[in-house]
């Protein structure tokens, strides 16, 4: 949860004159107001659980409470009523969800397991921010706050990540002191009594503050057989890759009181994503274990420039889910993403471009621009740049592109539409290796984001652009020579989300 405490806001006197802005299709956002922080992820009973910072009664930042969303397939989701909402004293910040199989807690009810919610309370009038537990006993539909678990008297000691550790028997929690740049790591037997194991940080990248750590294990791609290694994620209100908010990671060994980096890792930060739009990711606790995957999700927003993004009557949704991996290179560990193979069920009919040599003469693709699903290999040639144009009905583009002779991959939002805010407009790039003249992306566009996935996931952008209005179409062209490419574009059809039950 941001520290960024921005006052108490309403809907502005001129939100009833303004009109709807066009629905992202498959990412999701409420159905009005404010959101921020994916929350409590977590499956239980075929259904994956996002709860979400959330404004019942405003669209910016403020009377922080846990929204709730459902949904089967991670694509279609259904927006619930809030789960837990504020109370006179205490604002519900981010934080996790986990389910208590052995009923440790002794919340559960009937011989079922309760669905646990570790949260921040923070008190404004206090100064204080404390983890609180709450309970709930029919799939998380209405909640029971338990209170206070693990109290440090600290004013910005928030998010916590808790999850079983296995080999040791107990419940982790990974929680950050924010000012400091430093995580904590506690441990207890039934989510109620917390003991503290150690701290980690500062490392990596520094900033005002560090928010909503994840720690988890992953198989090793490459390395060596069976080996696994563990991952954690420190996400950055500011100074980030882009120069706002941002998510770094760090790959080593926990085990089950310590996180340790591996000998190698370095002092320089590993950034989880190189756009501006992808910040307070967190995995799902939970899942199947047929799945044998790694998920999470990130707000698609930046705190530079959060409050004022030009949408009505939302404001901030979330990326797409993605798979993660961790792959062995010459270059050390390395993290990888692909959205979530669900989301091909909604693919429509694709169309095909094979062996097209591309020149300063744009190519048109054939496909609505607005909800697409973009998969590109591309032979550079002798291009000095090639470009991906999305562009609107207003003559507004944004542009992903390709620089062989610098080796980046980038997306250039600065012609993207009508100006709104100084931190906006910019450009954003990833360095990927390019001396083979060969590159893959795959590009997702859904009506004011763009989530690039370069070389099988090894590299990702995510960016919001909010285009002046009309029809949106995807064009490519080069500058500077020429090159070839395949593509394979689906139209993606629509899966937005459900209005609010009840």
């Amino acid at each position: 949860m941001a520290s960024i405490l921005l006052g108490v806001a309403c809907l502005s006197a001129s939100a009833a004159a303004q009109q709807a802005d066009v629905r992202p299709a498959f990412h999701f956002a409420p159905a009005r107001n404010w959101t921020n922080d994916p929350n409590g992820l977590v499956y239980y009973d075929g259904e994956y659980h996002l709860f979400f910072q959330y404004n019942p009664y405003g669209d910016r930042w403020g009377h922080m409470s846990w929204g709730h969303a459902v949904s089967r397939d991670l694509v279609t989701w259904q927006e619930l009523p809030v789960a837990i909402p504020e109370t006179p004293d205490v604002m519900a910040f981010s934080g996790s969800a986990v389910v208590d199989w052995t009923n440790s807690s002794g919340f559960g009810r009937d011989g079922h397991p309760p669905m646990i919610a570790i949260y921040t309370g923070h008190n404004p009038k206090a100064q204080r921010q404390s983890q609180y537990l709450a309970y709930s006993n029919d799939h998380g539909r209405t909640w029971t706050v338990h209170g206070e678990v693990l109290n440090i008297n600290m004013a910005e000691f928030r998010d916590p990540k808790v999850f079983w550790h296995a080999a040791s028997k107990r419940w982790v929690m990974v929680v950050v002191k924010a000012l400091e740049n430093q995580a904590q790591i506690y441990t207890s037997p039934d989510l109620k009594h917390w003991t503290f194991a150690s701290d980690f940080g500062p490392a990596g990248g520094r900033g005002k503050n560090w928010e909503c750590p994840d720690l988890f294990e992953l198989s090793v791609e490459g390395g060596a057989p069976g080996e696994k290694r563990w991952v954690m994620v420190i996400n950055l209100g500011d100074n980030g890759v882009a120069g706002g908010s941002g998510a770094q990671y760090f790959v080593g060994d926990f085990d089950g009181t310590r996180f340790t980096p591996v000998a190698d890792w370095g002092k320089a930060p590993r950034w989880v994503d190189h756009g501006a739009d992808f910040y307070a990711v967190a995995s799902w606790n939970d899942l199947p274990r047929q799945q044998d995957r790694r998920v999470w999700i990130a707000w698609a927003n930046d705190w530079r420039y959060a409050n004022t993004i030009p949408t009505y009557p939302s404001r901030g949704l979330m990326t797409l889910p993605r798979q993660v991996f961790l792959r062995k290179t010459d270059q050390g560990y390395q993290l990888a993403q692909q959205p979530v193979e669900e989301i091909t069920r909604y693919r429509g009919a694709p169309t095909r471009m094979k062996a097209v040599s591309l020149s300063s003469n744009p190519t048109p693709i054939a496909i609505d621009g607005a909800r697409s699903d973009l998969q590109v290999d591309l032979e550079t040639g002798s291009a000095q740049q090639i470009i991906f144009a999305l562009t609107d009905d207003k003559g507004y583009q944004t542009l992903v592109g390709v620089n062989p002779q610098v080796d980046e991959v980038f997306v250039d939002r600065t012609r993207s539409g009508p100006h709104f805010n100084d931190s906006f407009e910019d450009r954003h790039v990833t360095a990927v290796d390019l001396k083979h003249h060969k590159v893959t992306l795959r590009i997702l566009a859904d009506q004011s984001i763009l989530e690039v996935f370069v070389n099988d996931g090894t590299h990702t952008i995510s960016d919001r652009f909010f285009p002046g209005g009309g029809n949106l179409r995807w064009s490519v062209a080069t500058q500077g020579g020429t090159a070839t490419m395949n593509l394979t574009a689906w139209p993606l059809l629509t899966a937005t989300a459900k209005a609010p039950a009840g």
